[in-house]
């Protein structure tokens, strides 16, 4: 493959990098120049694919069954919770080809660039958490391989597995964008047949005859909310990290339909997946000594090693992004240190879970409420992306870099309209929340309904509007229209 160079632009943090799929990345926020963006808004589809074709959506849909629900009932929220969160990932991805920065670069606009080091620090520890938490089903599925073979899995084992983990896991994150682009394609479509094989095993066994009462509002609630926030919200503030290599004229649309038709189609088919093996098995919420027992014995091994592979997918791309949002952060590394980081902290994580019993109920309380300030983020900034009708002046997400302050700086480079924004909606979140850790005194009073999700997102958008939509027109006004 030939490579591109060009000369990085305004508010680049390192020289323009080459394209090869094989080079380690250099590149970290800096805007991508012209002459680097290539190919058409299809990767995004490929992409997003392969990386939400993987047993942790298979065990989401399992999870839904669990709350009491039919099959039946299981899909159309299945459905509906899929179209909410990924309408929100295909909108975080228009901002890419305009600006050719990561999203929480572009999310700078909205909070300042000081200001934006919050979410991006939130969104960090965020990513953090998810690949802790799929390293850990890697390493037990790779124990559980080795039972298979008759392994004794003791001690000395386990630690191999675990250091044998984390090597693959380095890998593809450290190549960088090219190479994640490339490989997720075709994973999308071994992880798709894989899965084709286990449905027709699984079909036979699952009752799609029982209808079930109509669910009550607060179990309609509570699935919206998990299905929406697992899904396609999730992935909300890492849309741009990846369109952001696609030219500048690519059709917006077009954009927005392959990014989140990437992640909804293989979520709501392995979401109904889950929802059925749920029906043949109460087991089916554990996708690695659970889910298995419903599988024919010659089909557990092949499946034990799609798990390992597509949760290895999954880390990969949390891993990029993060590493993008800790640059975000304003700590002045190079991008692939911070995977040396994402993973020590994950390989430490890690050897704790596999050793502690307790530690992944920790670890998944933890992320369901850590979710929590993401809708009121992506609210925020959606509706500053509105309001200033996609125009940037990229220079300016860049002060330290470009040596001017620029229009985003505001306070002190805080706009404080952005923050008081998403606290407001992460307040109200935490009223309507109704989880294991913790339930809010909206949510209690209405008998567990869980409006967190929603009422988040309502309160910060509206609030946002209310104090920054003037000066935010103003800004637009003085950047060109693309």
């Amino acid at each position: 493959m030939a490579e591109a160079t060009a000369t990085a632009p305004p508010g680049s943090t390192t020289p323009a990098a080459p394209t090869s799929v094989f080079t380690v990345e250099q590149r970290g926020i800096d805007a991508v120049p012209a002459a680097e963006r290539q190919g058409g808004p299809g990767r995004l589809f490929g992409l997003w694919a392969g990386t939400n074709t993987t047993v942790f959506t298979v065990v989401y849909g399992a999870l839904v069954v669990s709350f009491g629900l039919s099959f039946w009932y299981a899909v159309a929220l299945i459905v509906v919770g899929n179209v909410l969160g990924f309408t929100v990932t295909g909108l975080t991805s228009l901002q890419g080809p305009r600006t050719g920065t990561s999203t929480h670069s572009v999310s700078r606009a909205a909070f300042g660039p000081r200001g934006g080091r919050l979410p991006a620090l939130l969104s960090w520890v965020m990513l953090v958490g998810f690949e802790a938490g799929g390293m850990v089903l890697i390493v037990l599925a790779g124990l559980a391989l080795l039972d298979q073979a008759g392994i004794t899995t003791g001690t000395p084992v386990k630690l191999l597995v675990i250091a044998v983990a984390a090597g693959l896991q380095m890998l593809l994150p450290l190549s960088g964008y090219h190479l994640i682009m490339k490989v997720q394609k075709y994973f999308a479509w071994i992880f798709a047949a894989m899965f084709a094989v286990m449905a027709f095993l699984v079909a036979p066994k699952a009752d799609f005859s029982a209808h079930g009462a109509a669910p009550s509002l607060v179990t309609i609630s509570l699935v919206l909310a998990m299905v929406t926030a697992s899904g396609g919200l999730s992935w909300a503030d890492m849309g741009s990290d990846y369109s952001r290599y696609l030219p500048e004229d690519s059709a917006p649309r077009k954009v927005f339909a392959c990014a989140a038709l990437g992640g909804m189609v293989p979520n709501i088919l392995l979401q109904i997946l889950g929802a059925a093996v749920a029906t043949a098995t109460t087991k089916a919420t554990d996708p690695i000594s659970g889910l298995p027992e419903i599988l024919p014995g010659w089909f557990i091994t092949p499946y034990l090693l799609l798990a390992i592979v597509s949760l290895l997918a999954v880390n990969t791309t949390d891993m990029y992004s993060s590493g993008l949002n800790l640059l975000a952060v304003g700590i002045p590394i190079k991008r692939w240190m911070v995977v040396f980081i994402d993973l020590t902290l994950c390989t430490a994580i890690t050897l704790w879970a596999v050793f502690s019993a307790d530690f992944y109920t920790l670890l998944s309380n933890f992320l369901s409420l850590i979710v929590l300030w993401l809708g009121p983020w992506a609210a925020v900034y959606l509706t500053d992306w509105w309001l200033r009708r996609g125009r940037y002046d990229v220079p300016s997400f860049f002060p330290r870099e470009t040596g001017r302050e620029g229009i985003y700086w505001h306070k002190g480079g805080v706009r404080p309209a952005g923050l008081v924004a998403v606290l407001l909606g992460f307040a109200a979140a935490v009223l309507w929340v109704d989880s294991t850790v913790f339930v809010g005194p909206l949510s209690d009073a209405a008998g567990g309904l869980d409006l967190s999700v929603f009422a988040g997102a309502l309160v910060a958008g509206v609030v946002y509007w209310l104090l920054a939509r003037r000066t935010v027109r103003a800004e637009a006004d003085l950047v060109p229209a693309a």
